[in-house]
């Protein structure tokens, strides 16, 4: 086997297993639509993170990267979605309620 090749099959792996470790945690938003325990400014960050991995791939042609960024980038795109969505909600609740309790200034 040449080095090229050696060097994809390590990329493949790692690329198979960070993916797939990502895996249950996505599969449990996107089943429950729970985000409570996700920082929404966290998840934008890496969600943007996995997009520029997904340009590096495609700009150096290296296929595990591109394979593995590409499946991620959905999925945190998702949860992404879900939990802004839930914040919005949210505040959206919140700013209601407040608008409920607040009583009119006597004039």
């Amino acid at each position: 086997m040449e080095s090229g090749q050696v060097t994809d099959v390590f990329g493949f792996v790692g690329a198979f297993l960070t993916t797939l470790s990502f895996v249950p945690q996505a599969w449990l938003v996107l089943r429950t639509g729970r985000t409570e325990g996700i920082s929404l400014a966290m998840y934008a960050l890496f969600t943007i993170g996995v997009a520029a991995w997904l340009v590096y791939g495609v700009l150096e042609d290296a296929m595990p990267i591109i394979l593995a960024n590409a499946i991620t980038l959905t999925l945190a795109a998702l949860i992404l979605t879900l939990k802004a969505r839930a914040v919005l909600q949210a505040r959206s609740r919140a700013q209601g309620a407040a608008d409920e309790t607040s009583a009119p200034i006597a004039s």
